[in-house]
Parts: structure tokens; sequence; C-alpha cells
């Protein structure tokens, strides 16, 4: 897998801030309940915004209550009729150093425990500071080794 460059990180990182940005901004607020506010805002009603987005007026009543699960393509018509844009970016949970650390405690754990348990069947009982070193080691080398190790489960 090729390197990142920093640009690269750089515009991930700018796309990220937006992004939790906006999902503070809209305080948990559901699409359905933007497109309501945004309408009502607008003056319009649900029979306007169907009729612009060329789809039946009970699909726009539907997604504004939350109770139907809108295709992207009836979205975008909604959007566009109350004059939106649709911007679709993935909301990493935690940095991407953070979830890469993360995976690789998880899998140096698993292979230490499997280390553990074939040495338990030659009733051999490693010491917890050597498994603790173990697991720090093969964080860092699955950490600064071939990525596919730290995703392959």
């Amino acid at each position: 897998m090729k390197s990142t460059s920093p640009s690269e990180k750089l515009l991930i990182d700018e796309i990220i801030q937006a992004a939790k940005t906006v999902s503070v901004a809209t305080r948990g607020l559901s699409v359905g309940a933007l497109i309501k506010s945004i309408r009502l805002q607008l003056g319009m009603s649900q029979k306007a915004v169907a009729k612009r987005a060329r789809v039946p007026q009970s699909t726009v009543s539907r997604i504004e209550q939350g109770k139907s699960d809108v295709t992207l393509s009836t979205l975008n018509k909604i959007l566009n009729a109350i004059l939106c844009d649709l911007v679709i970016v993935p909301l990493l949970r935690d940095s991407i150093n953070v979830i890469r650390r993360k995976q690789a405690k998880k899998v140096a754990e698993n292979q230490v425990r499997y280390l553990k348990g074939t040495m338990n069947l030659e009733d051999q009982q490693p010491d917890q500071r050597f498994l603790e070193e173990l697991i720090k080691q093969e964080e860092e080398h699955l950490l600064h080794g071939p990525n596919v190790k730290l995703w392959e489960e």
C-alpha cells in the first residue's frame, strides 16, 4: 500500500474538521427534521416540495417524520427542490493514528493470547510483564510493518 502524502493527510484533516463542525451544528437532527425546518423557513408546503422534486407528497411526509429509509436519488431530488446540495462525508470516530493504534493493540493482544494458550498447553506460565512487553512490541511491529497485517483478523 502506498504511503499517504502530507497534502492528502491535510485534506483528510480538513474534511474531518468540517464534518465535525457540521455534526455539532445539526445538533443530532435527522435529515428529515432538517428538511422540514428548511422547508418551513422557506415557507414551502410539503405539496410544493413534492411537486418540485417530482415525488409523491407522502414521500416527503414520511422522510420528514423519519418513517422512511430514503434513497440517495430521492433525497437529492428533495434537496434540489428546497435549493440545497447533498454532501456526504465520512466522519471518523477517532483520528487515523488512534484508530490504527487501537487496531494494532487488538491484533497484538489476540496474537499474544494465542501464544499464551499454546504455552499453557505445554504447562508453561508466562510472566504477565513479559506478555505486556510482547503486546507492545507486536503493536509497534504492526504499526510500522505492512498495513495488510494490521487489518487481517
